[in-house]
């Protein structure tokens, strides 16, 4: 009986998933291979749902309208105005910057740092 918990601890051990990254790179770095897979290195960008997935703050300067409509607190016509200021100003530089899109508040632009970055 003891040899049977001994070799359940043992293949439990062996065969449990690692806590190790699979990708061991910078967020920044991972990008799509040709077959669709995740790799570090060079390739296609990630989706902006693949990089909500793994954490990877989304650039409010280069994110499309559809993208940031996804986020939380930010609608189809929130998405669209940053979109349009965007466009209308030049990059963000600041998130007071932000601030001054209308329908973007404090609660806004905390809610937008937890999912977006300058860049």
């Amino acid at each position: 009986m003891a040899a049977v918990a001994v070799a359940a601890g043992v293949a439990g051990y062996l065969f449990w998933p690692s806590s190790k990254p699979s990708l061991d790179c910078p967020p920044d770095e991972v990008h799509l291979g040709p077959d669709g897979v995740a790799r570090c290195g060079p390739g296609a960008a990630l989706p902006a749902a693949a990089k909500r997935t793994l954490g990877i703050a989304l650039d409010l300067n280069t994110a499309s309208a559809d993208d940031l409509a996804q986020l939380p607190g930010v609608g189809p016509s929130l998405a669209k105005a940053i979109v349009e200021e965007r466009t209308r100003r030049g990059a963000f530089k600041s998130w007071d910057e932000v601030d001054a899109v209308p329908g973007v508040g404090p609660a806004r632009i905390e809610t937008l740092k937890a999912e977006v970055e300058i860049r």
